[in-house]
């Protein structure tokens, strides 16, 4: 099985620097004025997932609260305190969760739509040589 999450945006741009510049996915594809369409693919190479962001006439109109979230785990510990330093130069703030877990196993930021990603390092290989 596959999995593609789709959703509207109004920024393109900014939604593709934050993903591939800021969390590290890549562009994987995109397409235009598909049914007045703009839409771009964003994840990781070789992976039976990724991100599609659209862009058309018609404003998003997101509504979502705040436990909604993305959840996403770094495969190493080297990875996970790269993504960290990534978001501090960046200037990417991290906010409170709602619910205390993800106070207490990450660190929550907003993307530029307003959605809630945690980066964990639950699932992170720690066995690594710095």
């Amino acid at each position: 099985m596959f999995l593609r999450v789709a959703r509207h945006t109004n920024d393109l741009e900014k939604i593709e620097n934050f993903y591939v510049n800021v969390l590290g996915f890549e562009r994987l594809g995109d397409f235009q004025n598909h049914n007045n369409y703009d839409g771009i693919f964003i994840g990781k190479s070789g992976l039976d997932w990724h991100f599609e962001f659209t862009q058309s006439h018609t404003e998003a109109n997101h509504s979502f609260d705040e436990d909604d979230v993305i959840i996403l785990y770094p495969k190493t510990i080297s990875d996970y305190n790269e993504l960290i330093h990534k978001l501090i130069r960046h200037n990417i703030a991290t906010i409170t969760a709602t619910n205390p877990f993800w106070n207490e196993n990450g660190k929550m930021i907003q993307d530029p739509d307003g959605y809630r990603i945690v980066i964990s390092s639950l699932k992170a290989i720690i066995n690594e040589i710095e």
